[in-house]
């Protein structure tokens, strides 16, 4: 028998009997809701936490999490709310603190609120009320962007005798007797190229402090730092030519083509010396209008030395000029990963086992010098190669032609020479990941910016990101840097130059 059953069997009254049945409903349909709400969490709890996969790119996955931790809070919540209606005592309970969470950074200043109870008496007896200790919390506290007014007094004196005036000069800057700060010019630079703010949203988020910035004015002062900075980013293309080992890749930006109402693809070229070498991170960007081969050439000019590159063929001819080609092992990996994925093949898992043994032994020799690096390759990594090769080879011979797998074999065979070339040096990179994953947040950043607006505004976006990009590869922080550099800048010596430099090997002498 049913509660409904029961209720019209009973001499409770009609008013009474129908209360309860709602009570019943509602009963039934926030259990209904919170086992729902439980299923729905703990299915977003295992696509957040279960294996990852090198299906999406890394950006993707990120985004990927983000937005499940985002869902997965409000479901939460959503929970804890339901629990609470059905279970009114819950919500007297203090909240759960996560096992997981981190103390907040200790640098961080710190801003004391005092919660003093309403009286200082006792509230059952009336006594005073004696302090034996505290409950302290912490929360994370976030300003955004302050606009304030720095006022410039510089008091006037004068001589009576002479009839002279006498005042302190006025601070050399930037700009001349201009409005922004360097603190508030490097703000602008770094949204714009570091975190990837248009400046119409600069101009919006000033807007909310009834601060006016035009974004002609915002615009003139990006040219003007660019100017300033360039002889920053030529000094540090000169020391990355001094390398003996870089990476090299690219990437594709769109620049406004104002005769033709449109849009055309214009090149973001990337460098980087190898991490192996133990110098100071750089990386350096070079805008052009193409992807031809003639720009690295142009770029490198008489440089020697070992270049990681793709299997593009625009690096082809620097080859035959003394450049030497180091082949990627992520990109000969990727073939045989691809094919894997779609069906399994355990050809290609046998491959992807052997480039992971190649891989583990460089994990290994990470925290080795070159000489000891350089052993270590000779030792275990050499013969290791010669065996993926004589497996390539044989394999390649039994597999169809033109199908998939020979494909991926073949890929690994034509550029042996260059993949295995890393093992005969000590500082030379097993991969182009290094410069790849430096040049992935301007593409992925380009998004918001869409095109550059002219040729000249894209090679000082170079510019500005080769420093702003190894400011972050020497663990620098950008704003910060960069507030003081311009500080410097009007009146620092170019015999000095190298001081300003961000690099931390070099601020740390």
């Amino acid at each position: 028998m049913d509660l409904a059953q029961e209720l019209a069997n009973s001499n409770l009254p009609a008013a009474v009997r129908a209360a309860i049945l709602a009570q019943s409903e509602l009963v039934k349909s926030q259990a209904t809701s919170i086992e729902s709400l439980t299923m729905e969490l703990a299915y977003l709890r295992r696509m957040r936490y279960g294996a990852k996969t090198e299906v999406m790119s890394s950006e993707q996955r990120d985004l990927f999490e983000e937005a499940l931790d985002a869902d997965m809070a409000a479901l939460e919540a959503k929970l804890a709310a339901e629990q609470a209606q059905t279970n009114p005592e819950v919500s007297d309970k203090k909240p759960r603190i996560r096992a997981g969470r981190q103390a907040l950074p200790a640098h961080l200043p710190r801003t004391d609120m005092v919660h003093e109870p309403e009286s200082c008496s006792c509230g059952q007896c009336g006594q005073g009320l004696v302090k034996v200790g505290e409950d302290i919390s912490e929360q994370l506290h976030v300003q955004p962007a302050v606009f304030s007014v720095l006022r410039h007094i510089r008091p006037q004196y004068a001589c009576r005798s002479c009839q002279t005036m006498t005042a302190a000069p006025i601070p050399a800057a930037i700009i001349h007797g201009g409005l922004p700060t360097a603190a508030t010019l490097a703000w602008v630079m770094v949204s714009k190229y570091v975190d990837h703010l248009p400046l119409y949203r600069l101009r919006q988020i000033a807007e909310r402090s009834e601060v006016p910035l035009a974004e002609s004015t915002l615009a003139s002062w990006v040219g003007t730092v660019g100017w300033w900075l360039q002889p920053l980013a030529d000094r540090l293309r000169e020391r990355l030519k001094g390398e003996t080992v870089l990476h090299a890749d690219e990437t594709p930006v769109k620049q406004l083509d104002p005769g033709k109402g449109k849009t055309k693809t214009a090149y973001l070229w990337a460098y980087r010396n190898t991490p192996l070498s133990g110098s100071a991170p750089i990386i350096l960007f070079d805008y052009q209008g193409g992807r031809s081969g003639q720009h690295v050439r142009d770029f490198l000019a008489d440089w020697q030395g070992q270049l990681m590159v793709d299997d593009y063929g625009g690096y082809k001819a620097l080859f035959k000029t003394g450049v030497i080609e180091l082949g990627c092992w992520a990109h000969a990996r990727r073939k045989f990963f691809e094919l894997h994925q779609a069906n399994g093949s355990p050809v290609a898992f046998e491959a992807l086992r052997r480039i992971g043994e190649l891989y583990a032994l460089e994990a290994q020799a990470k925290d080795l010098n070159p000489e000891q690096r350089l052993a270590l390759r000779q030792q275990v990594a050499q013969p290791k190669l010669l065996e993926f090769k004589i497996w390539l080879d044989e394999t390649g011979g039994k597999v169809a032609p033109n199908s998939a797998l020979a494909k991926a074999i073949i890929y690994s065979q034509r550029r042996w020479a260059a993949l295995e070339r890393y093992a005969q040096s000590g500082i030379a990179p097993i991969d182009n990941n290094p410069v790849e994953n430096s040049i992935r947040p301007i593409a992925i950043g380009k998004k918001n910016w869409l095109f550059a607006g002219s040729e000249r505004a894209g090679q000082r976006a170079a510019a500005i990101q080769t420093l702003l990009g190894t400011a972050k590869l020497n663990d620098l922080d950008p704003m910060a840097w960069l507030t003081d550099t311009l500080e410097k800048l009007p009146t620092w010596p170019n015999s000095r130059v190298d001081e300003l430099l961000p690099l931390r090997a070099l601020t740390e002498k």
